[in-house]
């Protein structure tokens, strides 16, 4: 699908003023989609039983599959030059993460190039947050900003129920296209933020360096923080169920700024909210794996694999043999490749690295995937090398 099809079509730049509230109940939706409208096992060790599911899916639910699967995260996007020839056209991140036609154009383009065995949908974490009556906005050189950041009670109690067929109905439809699409190649993947990375963002205002907001209402009001924790879990519940009715076969749940918590904070603060969401999932949606990553993640390692997800996804300070002896193949694992090897090494240094990896993670439930997401500058020749050469790979 080319960005030709909105192309005649006037876009602005979305925000916090370009939503519409619904009559009924105070969602927010933003205007671009008003205007459009086999079983798992308990561990994390593979076993035999064929499949015709795309290989991730295989991968994932413990069938001996031939080879790893193997997707990017950020695969979609910033070192791609289809894609930066799309943002000179169409600047805004919200146009083209909101505006189906683009977030289905920039959601194929690796896979496309490089066919990954898993897509994931192209969006950002904050995306349902209109719809809980939270308004953000990307700027540019800034990144998101929440111009009224949420700090007291008396706005944690207008935060409201996420609807997301009403609030996001692009993602869905996004969603739909994609599953069509790719007919089964590959493995469709939807996503969230974790309740304490979310709320970080909206009482911070935006990103942060040292997190002193978040964490002055954790030590002084903290039934503020967990009152606002908990209405994100409820509608991060409802947003994974809409993608997995929608066409998301598998979800990753992103809890980017856990890892500036000590472990004991992480135990109050994220540990449960991350169980209260796979739990409310898994309760509706048995049979859909869930990954969890944590970057910076190495000291919560154990209490990762005791979420209830199926998959941990490693950052690069953990190396695997030394992760799965740690949570003893209690949940799968993905990851966990430098990103810089992919925009610094070579051919011949990006194929080590990755047999080491592959044979590392022999004999669990393995997704081969990056620490952290691809860095801009990233050659896509390096790109394709590091796709082709795991796909290659046989055992």
């Amino acid at each position: 699908m080319s960005a030709a099809i909105v192309a005649n079509k006037t876009h602005t730049h979305i925000t916090t003023q370009n939503t519409l509230r619904c009559a009924q109940g105070g969602v927010r939706v933003p205007r671009a989609a008003a205007l459009r409208a086999t079983s798992v096992e308990a561990s994390g060790k593979a076993s035999a039983v064929s499949g015709t599911a795309p290989l991730l899916m295989r991968a994932v639910r413990g069938e001996e599959v031939e080879r790893p699967p193997v997707w990017m995260m950020r695969q979609a996007g910033r070192y791609m030059k289809s894609y930066q020839e799309l943002c000179k056209k169409y600047p805004s991140f919200r146009e083209r993460s909101e505006i189906p036609e683009l977030s289905i154009e920039i959601s194929l383009q690796p896979w496309k190039v490089y066919k990954p065995d898993g897509v994931i949908l192209f969006s950002d974490i904050l995306t349902p947050l209109e719809g809980m009556n939270i308004d953000f906005d990307f700027l540019q050189g800034k990144g998101p900003v929440i111009e009224d950041p949420i700090r007291t009670m008396e706005q944690v109690e207008r935060v409201c129920k996420l609807d997301p067929a009403t609030a996001v109905p692009f993602v869905g439809q996004t969603l739909e296209y994609l599953k069509k699409e790719i007919a089964g190649e590959s493995a469709l993947l939807g996503f969230c933020g974790a309740p304490y990375t979310l709320a970080s963002y909206i009482v911070e205002g935006g990103s942060s360096k040292n997190y002193t907001n978040i964490k002055r209402m954790a030590f002084t009001q903290p039934e503020v923080l967990h009152a606002l924790l908990a209405k994100l879990a409820d509608g991060m519940i409802d947003y994974l169920c809409y993608q997995a009715d929608s066409g998301a076969e598998c979800v990753q749940i992103f809890d980017s700024w856990a890892s500036h918590l000590s472990p004991c904070d992480f135990e109050v603060f994220s540990l449960p909210y991350i169980k209260q969401i796979v739990e409310g999932v898994k309760q509706r949606k048995p049979d859909l794996p869930i990954i969890l990553y944590i970057s910076g993640g190495a000291g919560i390692l154990e209490r990762m694999a005791d979420t209830g997800v199926d998959i941990v996804s490693l950052d690069t300070s953990l190396d695997i043999t030394d992760a799965r002896a740690r949570i003893n193949d209690k949940t799968g694992i993905q990851g966990n490749i430098d990103p810089c090897l992919i925009l610094a090494g070579d051919e011949d240094s990006i194929r080590a690295r990755v047999h080491k990896t592959i044979e590392q993670g022999r004999g669990t439930k393995h997704i081969v995937n990056l620490g952290h997401g691809v860095l801009p500058g990233t050659s896509e020749e390096n790109v394709g090398h590091f796709f082709n050469t795991v796909k290659d790979f046989r055992w």
